[in-house]
């Protein structure tokens, strides 16, 4: 076939959807509907991955933390629970002899805490006790202010550096700093407020407040809690060699036999990325099956106007072939036809997608903050496989009336009426 043939077949195909437009839309809705499927699931799990692989980022990528809890959820709540807690001692005994590590630090919690500004209580806060190191760390890194210095740390000072969710919950005028707030009847000045680190999925993150060590044990006692330690590596390159340092001291610490599993848990950012991708690939899965049944309904609905459309046209085929057009032909100009249709369908669809990406991202995070991962635009790998799946079911949908098509006897089609 020539490059002319081919271009011939292209203006017949895009000339007779001119003259069905009705019919041409309708049998493009069911494309639409798939290809606008696609591109939106894509768009919200590109969003909410680059928003994960920020939030990993900031908490550290080359940070663990060993803890009496699995983090993933790995092990039985029972056998996590039965654990005993990681002390104080211990940890002060680890930080003592782990030698690779770029630094690390102890940190206690109390998940449900209440803060008190003025006459508000502020609840289901976690408030954190730890050292001065982690504000070296990136998840310690502020916004406003200032982490608490070694000197605040040693003489128990009474300050606080909060997370941004709960700065922007009690002080919505931005204005945290210097203000002092009660912890169980205890008055701490805000120092610092930690740079926004969460996402919808990790919002949780945003929700803490962190107290100097002795401060907290001042307030709250270290007696029924356990400690995580967190040991930075100074890179990702170095994950392999800590977490085996780490696991061998935590041993000894523990004094557990070579027999004898670990009853601790060495937690980091991949627990919430195997989550992760386990919730994607749910969504994913729902997405898949909902675009199937449209792109079936979509083919089935092409392919009966293609089969309409070649009866209508049976005479001009009869008197094509007659003049010596060859059956490759009529077969390209008829999945040409329906793959217009389609390619159509997929411009219709990015030209909607991109409408409510635009507007959702840049509206629904007024309203919802949680939101702010969506991206105002389409990521070009979605506009890329957008294309190439309606020039699939373009091919799929008109095969079988071009084969019908191709295969018309000339003096039969030329007796149609």
């Amino acid at each position: 076939m020539t490059f002319s043939e081919i271009i011939e077949n292209i203006k017949l195909a895009y000339d007779s959807m001119r003259s069905n437009k009705v019919r041409s839309f309708l049998a493009s809705l069911g494309v639409v509907i798939g290809i606008s499927t696609v591109i939106l699931m894509g768009w919200i799990l590109s969003g909410l991955q680059s928003a994960m692989d920020d939030t990993f980022k900031i908490i550290g990528v080359d940070v663990i933390y060993i803890d009496k809890y699995d983090w993933a959820g790995g092990k039985k709540w029972k056998e996590t629970r039965n654990r005993k807690d990681i002390t104080l001692e211990q940890a002060d005994d680890f930080m003592s002899l782990i030698q690779t590590a770029e630094t690390a630090f102890p940190t206690i919690r109390d998940w449900a805490g209440t803060i008190k500004y003025e006459n508000n209580n502020y609840k289901g806060i976690s408030i954190l006790g730890t050292t001065h190191h982690h504000g070296l760390t990136p998840a310690g890194e502020t916004s406003q202010g200032r982490y608490f210095t070694p000197f605040e740390e040693d003489s128990k000072a009474n300050v606080v550096v909060i997370g941004s969710k709960v700065a922007s919950s009690i002080f919505p005028n931005n204005d945290a700093l210097g203000k002092d707030i009660k912890i169980q009847g205890h008055k701490f000045m805000i120092v610092g407020v930690i740079k926004k680190q969460g996402t919808m999925m990790l919002d949780f993150i945003d929700n803490q407040v962190f107290l100097p060590l002795g401060s907290f044990i001042k307030v709250f006692g270290k007696n029924g809690r356990s400690v995580s330690i967190g040991v930075k590596a100074g890179g990702e390159e170095k994950l392999d060699v800590i977490r085996e340092e780490s696991r061998g001291i935590m041993r000894t610490i523990r004094n557990l036999h070579p027999s004898e599993e670990d009853d601790f848990s060495i937690n980091e950012t991949k627990a919430f990325e195997s989550q992760t991708a386990q919730i994607k690939l749910y969504v994913w899965g729902v997405g898949i099956g909902m675009t199937v049944l449209s792109f079936i309904v979509g083919i089935i609905g092409i392919m009966n106007i293609m089969f309409v459309s070649v009866t209508e046209r049976t005479k001009e085929i009869g008197i094509r072939k007659a003049i010596g057009a060859k059956s490759r032909s009529i077969l390209f100009q008829v999945i040409s036809e329906a793959t217009a249709l389609c390619i159509v369908g997929a411009l219709i669809s990015l030209f909607i997608c991109s409408a409510i990406a635009y507007s959702v991202a840049t509206i629904l995070p007024k309203f919802v903050p949680q939101a702010e991962f969506l991206k105002p635009y389409l990521p070009m790998e979605l506009l890329i496989i957008a294309s190439l799946v309606s020039l699939f079911v373009g091919v799929l949908a008109g095969l079988l009336p071009a084969l019908r098509a191709a295969r018309l006897d000339p003096v039969e089609a030329l007796r149609f009426e």
